[in-house]
């Protein structure tokens, strides 16, 4: 589907077009809560500068929607298949507008609060429950599917904390005996790249979700509520990443304090070890298809590095608050969606 077609469509249709409207709405909230976790660790070592670092953020993460997408589209396939609205296109549409709706209200609740809360999550948790809603069932959630959500928390955490803990004691042996100036010079360079891979690989991680979305709002504006295949076209990824590029400078510096300053205080071999083990996860997960959280896995593995030195260097207080967000995603998340599902189909249906 081309541009202009797209463009016809939502004049025929309004409610698709409040529908793409709420999905770049939640992109570019995506972009001021979850993108600036890529650039945390390389801004608060003063490895680049905050205005750089957003720009780098901006365009590798449209390297990483471009060429994660045109590789492997497995994570926008698992987002799609997650939910089934039902038979009604029209009905669906509406419900998947308040989802949308719901994703908004959450996330920028918690960007308020400057809690990195995992707009994956709420995205998942958000569309699981219009989904519960429009169905009036748990029949609405496809099992299957759900379940790589459930890989994916244990596979951003543990594996994010353990890969960050060994990864950051592996580079301190490695460079035991280097001279400390050169080598803090060398990790500063390193970080900005290792900034680049995270905003790559969230980019290929995050939207691939969003695309997956403002693709299904197109198929149920169509009247087809089975399709299981799809195809991302270029000037989709590119809108979504100059959406989330945009999110990540309206917002994005109130979240790099609250995880690169707040949470943990990394030096520049630390804030590398970060990088590259969360690079490897997001990686790991977006090649096998589980829809992880780049929050989650950046946090994580800033939480592990901090751990390799002294456990006292993280702020678990700090920490505390972020589990309990995240924790609290999905069923507050869920309900949210439900209601404002209940709200829109009672006012539009």
């Amino acid at each position: 589907m081309s541009m202009t077609e797209f463009i016809g469509q939502m004049f025929e249709n309004p409610m698709l077009m409040v529908s793409a409207l709420l999905t770049l709405g939640v992109i570019l909230v995506n972009g001021w809560t979850d993108a600036p976790n890529a650039i945390a660790t390389c801004v608060s070592t003063r490895a680049i500068e905050v205005k750089k670092a957003i720009i780098m953020a901006a365009v590798f993460n449209f390297l990483g929607v471009f060429v994660m997408t045109a590789i492997n589209a497995s994570v926008a396939m698992t987002i799609y298949n997650m939910v089934d609205f039902g038979g009604d296109a029209s009905l669906s549409l509406i419900a998947l507008c308040a989802a949308m709706a719901a994703i908004v209200i959450w996330a920028t609740a918690a960007w308020y609060f400057g809690i990195p809360t995992s707009e994956s999550h709420a995205l998942i948790a958000g569309i699981s429950g219009a989904a519960v809603a429009i169905q009036n069932s748990f029949s609405g959630i496809n099992g299957s599917e759900w379940v790589k959500v459930i890989y994916g928390i244990f596979l951003s955490t543990i594996l994010g904390f353990g890969l960050g803990f060994v990864v950051a004691k592996l580079t301190v042996a490695l460079f035991r005996n280097q001279n400390r100036l050169n080598t803090e010079k060398f990790f500063s360079s390193a970080q900005v790249a290792g900034g680049a891979a995270m905003a790559f690989m969230h980019g290929a991680q995050d939207g691939q979700k969003f695309m997956a979305i403002f693709l299904l709002g197109a198929a149920f504006a169509n009247g087809e509520t089975t399709t299981s295949t799809f195809a991302v076209p270029v000037w989709l990824m590119v809108l979504c990443s100059v959406v989330m590029g945009l999110g990540t400078s309206i917002g994005g510096y109130r979240i790099i304090k609250s995880v690169g300053m707040d949470m943990v205080k990394l030096k520049p071999y630390q804030g590398f070890a970060a990088d590259f083990s969360a690079t490897l996860c997001l990686l790991l997960s977006s090649l096998t298809g589980i829809p992880v959280s780049t929050t989650h896995t950046k946090t994580t593995a800033m939480m592990g590095v901090a751990a390799a030195r002294r456990v006292s260097n993280v702020n678990w207080s700090v920490v505390k608050e972020l589990v309990l967000t995240w924790v609290f995603t999905f069923p507050g998340c869920g309900l949210l969606g439900f209601g404002m599902a209940k709200i829109f189909l009672f006012i539009f249906g």
